[in-house]
């Protein structure tokens, strides 16, 4: 049954690869249900954003799975969810009471408007117009902005007045320990110990929780630092969604079309660029990418994130995204389908589970991110670097930014502006395709946008 619905022999993977590598996808990604609910339980129900963002994610991600099959978990984007409680409901609509029904109503118009073009394949041919270097550059881009995450997770690289970032200090447990985690997986990658990560993840946690049994990992609520050892005594928060979902407000989108229009853009902005840079990246790592870059059934990978976008709307969270985690997943051998649908049914015994897996923290998950980051970064040397100037630039670009501007859209944006302008100016425009040319449209679009705002 397996077999057929994934065809793992034709991947050269086994149910047992595929269940370590879901295992491991989901433990590296399940802070977001700690995370998703303190960002928007500013401005919406905690419990019912929890529940929420369980269920859309359990159900994007199975669309994934069987729809696509591709070893992609998707749930509430980062960087999404802090503009969708920050800047719309409590910058641009001032805090307004259920300000959160007008950018849950955003969130759903964005998710229609992707089911549509991804139906007619505009995303596809997106994804597939990217040149090769520009894409090689992107994957390596995300490996050290996956990296950086983990370093920022572990407070190995901490905030700096003077210097932007600095090293956070060794006296800190969760810098040690997220060090000897990541030699922990080093180890047995090198003796090809099979779900290497997952036990490097699970290795940590148990470091993490002898820490805080000798007193040296010290509990301090008021400081954001949390036990590491499940309890239930907070509950489950099950009939919270009640307070979520479906929360829509079409009537204050039709009487203030132009803002919400512009609110919408920019959920629909993010979400295209950073779904298309990690999908590539992603599946770059897993070899699923066709001999010439392109990659199979991409309107269907799309189609399970708009889908997700617009049922997690309707649930009562923000944009539901491809995450870039599942490349830990595929490090641990995912090849298929079936890698999302162990995670996505993780994400629904998370409902009943969550004590466990809210206590597993961010430092435990940071040696994952960085052993991942340190494979997507094998990408660069796919580039060609003594090719055309534009091709390098652009890559480059891509390279350079999506870990300093702490985005992967910001990172695509910079490589496909540069890229273009590149190439007109060097005599060779008929070399940028129509879609490459609309794609440039939007992000000098945006950059207009981005100047008005500080004008």
């Amino acid at each position: 049954m397996l077999e057929k619905i994934f065809k793992l022999k034709e991947h050269d993977t086994t149910v047992r690869k595929e269940v370590v590598a879901g295992l491991t996808t989901f433990l590296t990604m399940a802070y977001i249900l700690a995370v998703n609910p303190n960002i928007l339980g500013t401005v919406m129900d905690r419990g019912g954003v929890f529940v929420a963002t369980a269920i859309a994610s359990a159900l994007a991600t199975f669309i994934m799975a069987f729809l696509a099959n591709y070893p992609i978990a998707l749930s509430a984007g980062l960087g999404l969810n802090a503009y969708f409680a920050y800047t719309v409901c409590l910058g641009e609509l001032g805090g307004a009471e259920n300000a959160f029904t007008v950018a849950l109503t955003a969130v759903f118009v964005e998710g229609i408007i992707f089911i549509i073009i991804s139906f007619f394949k505009a995303r596809e041919a997106i994804v597939n117009g990217i040149p090769a270097n520009l894409k090689n550059g992107i994957s390596a881009g995300i490996g050290l902005f996956v990296a950086f995450i983990g370093l920022q997770n572990a407070n190995i690289i901490v905030a700096s007045d003077s210097t932007k970032v600095d090293l956070g200090s060794f006296k800190n447990p969760e810098v040690a320990l997220a060090l000897i985690g990541f030699l922990i997986i080093l180890i047995l990658v090198h003796y090809n110990v099979n779900g290497a990560v997952l036990i490097g993840i699970l290795a940590t946690w148990v470091l993490g929780i002898i820490a805080e049994l000798i007193g040296w990992y010290k509990v301090d609520v008021d400081a954001g630092v949390y036990s590491l050892i499940p309890s239930f005594a907070g509950g489950l928060h099950l009939d919270g969604l009640k307070n979520t979902a479906f929360h829509l407000n079409f009537k204050w989108a039709g009487s203030n079309i132009i803002q919400f229009i512009a609110i919408t853009f920019s959920f629909l902005y993010v979400d295209l660029f950073d779904t298309v840079g990690t999908v590539v990246a992603v599946a770059d790592k897993a070899n699923l990418l066709n001999e010439d870059g392109t990659l199979p059934r991409a309107g269907k990978v799309l189609m399970a994130d708009a889908i997700g976008t617009t049922a997690g709307a309707l649930l009562g969270t923000s944009t539901v995204t491809s995450f870039v985690e599942s490349s830990a997943g595929v490090a641990a051998g995912g090849r298929t389908g079936l890698t999302a649908a162990v995670t996505g049914i993780m994400f629904l015994l998370s409902l009943v589970l969550s004590p466990i897996f809210l206590a597993i923290p961010g430092f435990a998950t940071a040696p994952a991110l960085l052993y991942v980051g340190m494979l997507m970064l094998s990408s660069a040397k796919k580039i060609k670097f003594d090719g055309d100037i534009a091709d390098v630039a652009g890559a480059y670009m891509a390279l350079l930014m999506m870990p300093l501007a702490y985005s992967i859209a910001t990172g695509i944006m910079f490589a496909i502006l540069t890229w273009v302008i590149i190439k007109v100016f060097t005599g060779k425009a008929k070399d940028v395709s129509p879609v490459m040319w609309v794609v440039f449209v939007l992000f000098a679009l945006r950059v207009v946008t981005l100047v008005t705002n500080f004008m």
